[in-house]
């Protein structure tokens, strides 16, 4: 339990962090041509209602997991309705 206790906080950085060449593409070539624009809000919306719960549980993987996800998830709904 102990390793999973730590692993956690890795597997919550790496996931967010496994996104960010889709969102260097979007802000790179300026092009958001086959993100879906519903998807991404959808997404977003999600993390918002994780980081309540994580905070109401005072769960703090979660809190920081899914505040890393809404910060890209933010920046790839923002290049959609730019770019897109």
């Amino acid at each position: 339990m102990h390793f999973m206790d730590r692993a956690i906080y890795i597997v919550g950085i790496l996931g967010p962090v496994m996104t960010i060449p889709q969102l260097l593409v979007i802000w790179m070539e300026k092009t958001a041509a086959g993100v879906s624009l519903l998807s991404w809000t959808a997404y977003t919306v999600f993390s918002l209602f994780w980081i309540g719960y994580g905070i109401l549980h005072n769960d703090k993987p979660i809190i920081m997991t899914y505040t890393l996800w809404l910060i890209i998830e933010v920046l790839i709904v923002i290049g959609i309705i730019v770019y897109g």
